[in-house]
């Protein structure tokens, strides 16, 4: 039975909300791990973490491939202190500044990994626990830790305790450290369980990451709160994506822009599965879907798409398109969670239809970055948490927008939405998808640039798409330069990155 947000404030009481016999996590070539058996695994992995000297407050790195031991690990090491997962595919400078910068006490990999993690776990003092997967269901395993225990706070986590660690991208900057507490992801999972009205009946397909904000929140501790099933796939793969509807019987999917986009480049061969297998909705998160590639999905699935708005210091989701009522493409909905306003830059909440800073504050919001006061100073204002996004909140309660503060383009003092220009490139019918950056300019100090992958079989030239943005868009607005690429490179969770663009693109 789905339990109320309000009262669900740790991840233990989350995984109480599925009936005993139900699928709780299922996957390729497995049988599905039940939802008494997940509870016991949590069980089981609190006594290993507490008999290896690693409880409450603690933190545990964990360097698992995609898949279901990815999600029960992180469910289950959570419930008794506190998880820490990363990125496998880490270099070894990166995995020593990331377990060094949280103060990792243990890390968890699976049995038979190479990973460079583990030498530099061994050369900084942190222990190693294996991950044992038992193919006995999806996500089934044991642990065995290395070394001598110490002491620790035994016993589950409670709601003020930190659940989840995880670092800001730091495109800019260095990467912060934002502490999720367990108050913090329970209540977001619940937001999103009521947002998508995910019930027991569910079946989420995940494809996302699960060292991300998106995959853990709306990917596993969601469904999870609403006792339903989580089908983990290895990771995004557009080839096996309908396979993998087939198996799964999945009623919706959530993932970000660029990987639907791949999605609908297999959809065409994959109609049969689709007409099958109908989804109850499609939902995309963690950066701006275009109006053209909603249109498209929808047209695709028959099914609607739910975009989202969220971000790491949020515990993911703080807005949403509604699934029953009013969708507004462009729009990235209305609160789903915390509260939002618009903020001018004296710390001033503007009214509806004022462009600003987009802030939040609510159950869900960290409560500060770690070890880091100049970056709360300038991330909370009066109790507001300060997104770095500009947008604006209409008559309607909708939230749009306009840009990230840091990816505006300064074009000689005309300030540039990349995201408005990309909405136009992607009207122009040779376009599969289009990135807008800065790029540097010796007397104006940024210049437009449009980095284009071209539709299959389609053409087009930087003087046509120069001519065709020039019909919609100011002057300044059109892009300088325009580069024709196979593929846009993209984050570790594959969202575009705009900052550093120019740079990979050999254009600073």
């Amino acid at each position: 039975m789905t339990q109320s947000p309000a009262r669900v404030s740790t991840l233990l009481q989350l995984a109480a909300g599925g009936a005993e016999n139900a699928s709780a996590i299922g996957a390729p070539d497995l049988p599905d791990l039940s939802y008494g058996a997940l509870r016991a695994l949590i069980g089981r992995t609190l006594a290993s973490l507490n008999s290896a000297g690693i409880g409450r407050g603690d933190r545990v790195a964990i360097v698992v491939p995609n898949g279901p031991e990815a999600a029960t690990s992180f469910v289950a090491i959570a419930c008794a202190a506190t998880a820490a997962p990363l990125n496998p595919t880490y270099r070894a400078d990166e995995f020593e500044f990331y377990m060094s910068d949280l103060s990792a006490k243990a890390l968890v990999v699976q049995n038979g990994s190479t990973s460079p993690a583990i030498g530099v776990a061994r050369k900084i003092g942190v222990r190693i626990i294996t991950l044992t997967p038992d193919p006995a269901a999806a996500g089934l395993f044991t642990l065995e830790a290395e070394g001598e225990a110490g002491a620790c706070v035994k016993g589950y986590a409670e709601p003020g305790d930190t659940a989840l660690i995880l670092h800001t991208s730091g495109t800019t900057s260095r990467p912060k450290i934002v502490p999720l507490s367990q108050r913090n992801v329970a209540v977001s999972a619940g937001n999103i369980a009521a947002t998508l009205h995910l019930t027991a009946g569910d079946c989420g397909l995940n494809v996302m990451p699960l060292f991300h904000i998106h995959g853990l929140i709306a990917g596993v501790l969601a469904p999870l709160g609403a006792g339903g099933r989580i089908y983990c796939t290895p990771g995004f793969n557009a080839l096996k994506f309908f396979a993998w509807m087939t198996d799964s019987k999945p009623t919706w999917y959530t993932a970000v822009p660029t990987m639907h986009q791949a999605i609908l480049t297999r959809a065409s061969q994959n109609r049969h599965v689709i007409a099958a297998h109908p989804l109850r909705f499609v939902r995309s998160s963690s950066s701006s879907l275009p109006p053209q590639v909603i249109t498209e999905l929808e047209a695709v699935f028959k099914t609607p798409v739910i975009e989202a708005y969220g971000m790491t210091e949020a515990s993911h989701q703080m807005a949403s398109n509604p699934l029953n009522g009013v969708r507004k493409p462009g729009a990235v909905g209305i609160p789903a969670g915390p509260e939002i306003g618009i903020m001018d830059e004296d710390g001033k909440l503007l009214g509806r239809d004022e462009i600003g800073e987009i802030v939040i504050r609510g159950d869900n919001v960290t409560a500060g970055y770690e070890k880091n006061d100049k970056a709360n100073a300038e991330g909370f204002t009066l109790g507001w948490f300060r997104t770095g996004d500009q947008g604006v909140i209409d008559s309607d309660g909708y939230v749009s927008l306009t840009g990230r503060l840091k990816e505006i383009i300064n074009r000689g003092g005309e300030k540039i939405s990349p995201r408005e220009v990309d909405e136009v490139l992607m009207d122009h019918p040779a376009v599969r998808q289009v990135v807008v950056f800065a790029m540097p300019h010796p007397k104006l100090g940024e210049e437009v640039a449009a980095a284009i992958v071209l539709r299959e079989g389609a053409s087009a030239d930087e003087a046509e798409i120069r001519a065709f943005a020039g019909t919609r868009l100011a002057p300044f607005k059109v892009p300088r330069k325009v580069m024709f690429v196979a593929e846009i490179p993209l984050g570790a969770t594959g969202k575009l990155a705009r900052i550093g663009l120019a740079e990979k693109l050999g254009l600073a």
